[in-house]
């Protein structure tokens, strides 16, 4: 076991591999939601979904002693949590770079459930679906809908610029994304199990 293991701020897809396959004491955390979790994961990751983790990044601080490893589906909703766990002074995190997306791609281990949607996707999804109605009304209905089309691209360019997305949290409360559960106490706690 590695006591004292450094690692950058980003981690490659090998680096993340090869302490797994060496059953360092590198932790990974997926932060997406339940249900994305469920579908499909890295054997032996633990699931602390992003919405939750600003209620339990001092829990994580107290007890998580090994570093952890970030995960998404892409690397987006990783790096909003490792802002997240390094304002609670939580140092020794990283972020897989690609996130499952990329782990995926690379032919590794990915432990399958019950298939959804992943949340960027079911954003783009009802993005386009909006932006579609609302242009589309616009021209063949009433006029008006052409706002509509003009809201959700405002949204959009302002979820770039913010590095973040409201309709992604807004999904995720969704039943949908809510049918498998996490309960994140829980979760912590074998993260400090299994450090010891």
């Amino acid at each position: 076991m590695t006591t004292q293991l450094t690692l950058p701020p980003v981690v490659d897809i090998e680096t993340a591999a090869t302490l797994l396959e060496r059953d360092t004491a590198v932790k990974i955390i997926d932060v997406r939601t339940p249900a994305e979790f469920e579908a499909a994961h890295i054997p032996g990751s633990y699931n602390v979904p992003l919405d939750l983790l600003p209620e339990h990044r001092a829990e994580l601080r107290d007890r998580l002693r090994a570093p952890a490893i970030l995960v998404c589906r892409s690397g987006q909703r990783a790096r909003q949590a490792d802002r997240v766990l390094r304002e609670a002074d939580l140092t020794r995190v990283h972020v897989l770079d690609g996130g499952i997306a990329a782990w995926e791609r690379a032919g590794k281990p990915l432990r399958r459930g019950r298939q959804r949607w992943g949340l960027e996707r079911q954003v783009r999804g009802v993005a386009g679906a909006l932006v579609l109605a609302g242009a589309l009304g616009g021209a063949l209905a009433w006029r008006p809908l052409t706002f509509l089309a003009a809201a959700v691209g405002g949204g959009l360019a302002f979820s770039a610029v913010t590095d973040s997305c409201g309709m992604a949290l807004a999904l995720g409360k969704l039943p949908y994304n809510r049918a498998a559960s996490c309960d994140v106490r829980e979760v912590v706690a074998r993260l400090a199990d299994d450090a010891s």
